[in-house]
């Protein structure tokens, strides 16, 4: 797959400097760095890990996304003076001015990153994203990096779930830009689930920025605004064959709705005339792409048999028309109808074209009712999910937490009285381990200074479930997981397009072992530390507790 063009990369590294700009953060990473710039603190190393802690929507997997938008805003990172004059402005008035020199000088050429690749499959308590560099800095990130990395790798793990529950052979269209939250959050939705799985999107600008194949042909609005045949403008249509002279279309279809109605036993008296002029009008601007939605009024009695006609019209006259969308009701007995009325006009008016006619079903689409179309009889060929699918309604957020982890070489842990907040101290490398069928069992945490694990030696190991007990595994392919991105404010790895990422996630989720792929009590996924770095938290727990009496030292 190709890289994306120069074109996309500018559009959308100016569509981040726009919607995530420096100040795009909360207040108070600017008071914590005024703070260390005040105690001389601000220049000292750091290192920050961004990871969540439970995965989604109760499955056993997410998929990591958004690197893409936070290398792009880690390399466009600096204050204007406009941005530095509102500081002033609601920062306390004690603040030395010399700070805002400070905050107009900064950029990110001291920043390291190191990340897992965008698309993998992860899983919680893994470190995703670590960020080293200047204290003051890399605090300043932290909202910004978490905007990015949370929404979009929620929708995308959403997007997946959707994916596989629809399975393979059915194309996914994306249009839930009227219901997400917000133009950036419909932007955002569009981008990362077409990354998690889905084919298209009806979202213009969406294909615009990042490439994505748009789809889209007409609403019941457009259906219900026509009320008789005296609307239809033009009313002919010149063949496909280039024979010149314009073909009558509104007498043509007349005739064969009569002969369709004719060959089903349907009553013409029931049929909407206003339906039939729309569609008419429709395939007229677009014969070539011909696919109304038939549910305005009736299927049965009215959509479907105006759709036939139409259609039997634009294949005499050569074209080749695309389908039909059905919105509400029962999809899969509808389909199932359809489609046999699809292969009768097939058979009886002898037109090839209608045995390749698709339905596309759209109403109001979840995950549950996604995966009972495989359950039930059906012949949707194509599936539009919109609010369920942009909205996460499982689930509204990942959680994604950013956590110091070093300063000046030495680890740093929140001990929390809730256990599971606590962090994991120190500097880390990670390393996924696969069994003999190439699917990961574990992925493992070291301190980065360690030695990698190797295909067939023994590795020793801590799980950070609930579990406490050492377990020996002996993977027979090891991989690290995480790379360095992004060095001296120089992106470092090649900046992969939408559909190179979308590869990616479905080359991820297919080494998953299906026991941890299912949508419905999955099996857990193991996430252990090495036997240094177990030993490394017991002692900085220990630790925590003696230094806790320094007021009563001489």
């Amino acid at each position: 797959m190709a890289a994306p063009s120069s074109n996309t990369c500018g559009r959308m590294e100016r569509s981040i400097r726009e919607r995530v700009p420096p100040l795009l953060t909360d207040l108070y990473q600017f008071t914590m760095a005024y703070a260390y710039w005040r105690a001389g603190r601000h220049q000292e190393p750091a290192v920050f890990e961004l990871f969540f802690r439970d995965n989604p929507f109760a499955g056993g997997f997410s998929l990591f996304a958004g690197l893409h938008d936070c290398l792009l805003f880690l390399r466009s990172f600096r204050f204007t003076d406009q941005d530095v004059e509102f500081l002033r402005s609601v920062l306390p008035a004690a603040t030395d001015p010399a700070f805002f020199q400070f905050l107009r000088g900064l950029d990110c050429s001291g920043i390291t990153l190191r990340s897992v690749p965008e698309g993998t499959v992860v899983f919680a308590r893994i470190p995703l994203m670590e960020v080293s560099g200047p204290l003051a800095v890399v605090q300043l990130l932290e909202t910004s990096l978490l905007c990015l990395v949370n929404y979009a790798s929620l929708v995308c793990s959403n997007a997946a779930r959707f994916r596989l529950a629809a399975g393979p052979r059915r194309k996914l269209l994306e249009m839930g830009l009227r219901r997400a939250q917000g133009p950036d959050g419909g932007l955002t939705a569009s981008r990362y689930t077409h990354i998690g799985g889905f084919d298209l999107t009806s979202n213009v600008q969406a294909g615009f920025l990042f490439g994505i194949p748009v789809a889209g042909t007409m609403a019941h609005s457009f259906v219900t605004s026509f009320t008789s045949l005296e609307e239809v403008t033009p009313k002919t249509l010149v063949a496909l064959n280039g024979d010149p002279d314009p073909v009558d279309i509104i007498s043509l279809t007349k005739g064969l709705l009569s002969r369709v109605c004719e060959l089903l036993s349907a009553e013409p008296g029931k049929i909407r005339e206003g339906e039939l002029a729309a569609f008419l009008s429709y395939a007229i601007a677009y014969p070539q792409n011909f696919l109304p939605v038939i549910d305005s009024y009736s299927v049965g009695c009215s959509g479907l048999l105006n759709f036939c006609a139409v259609a039997l019209v634009l294949c005499e006259l050569g074209y080749r028309p695309v389908g039909v969308r059905l919105d509400s009701g029962d999809l899969c007995r509808q389909s199932v109808e359809v489609r046999r009325v699809f292969r009768l006009c097939s058979e009886h008016f002898s037109v090839s074209a209608f045995d390749s006619l698709i339905i596309v079903g759209t109403n109001n689409i979840t995950e549950q009712s996604m995966a009972e179309l495989n359950k039930k009889e059906n012949e949707i060929d194509v599936v539009g999910v919109g609010t369920h699918l942009v909205t996460c309604t499982q689930q509204p957020s990942l959680g994604c937490v950013y956590k110091l982890v070093e300063v000046r070489g030495r680890p740093r842990m929140k001990i929390s009285e809730d256990p599971e907040k606590s962090t994991v101290p120190g500097r880390k490398a990670v390393y996924r381990l696969n069994d003999a069928e190439g699917h990961p069992f574990l992925d493992l945490v070291c301190l980065a200074v360690e030695s990698p694990p190797e295909a067939g030696v023994p590795v020793s190991c801590y799980s950070l479930s609930c579990d406490k007990s050492c377990v020996s595994v002996t993977p027979a392919q090891v991989t690290c997981l995480r790379q360095e991105v992004f060095i001296k404010g120089e992106v470092t790895h090649p900046l992969c397009s939408a559909a190179e990422t979308r590869a990616k996630v479905q080359s991820s989720l297919q080494t998953l072992h299906p026991r941890h792929k299912r949508l419905q009590e999955p099996d857990s996924y193991t996430v252990a530390v090495s036997e240094k770095l177990h030993n490394l938290i017991t002692e900085i727990r220990k630790g925590s507790f003696s230094n806790s009496n320094f007021l009563l030292a001489n």
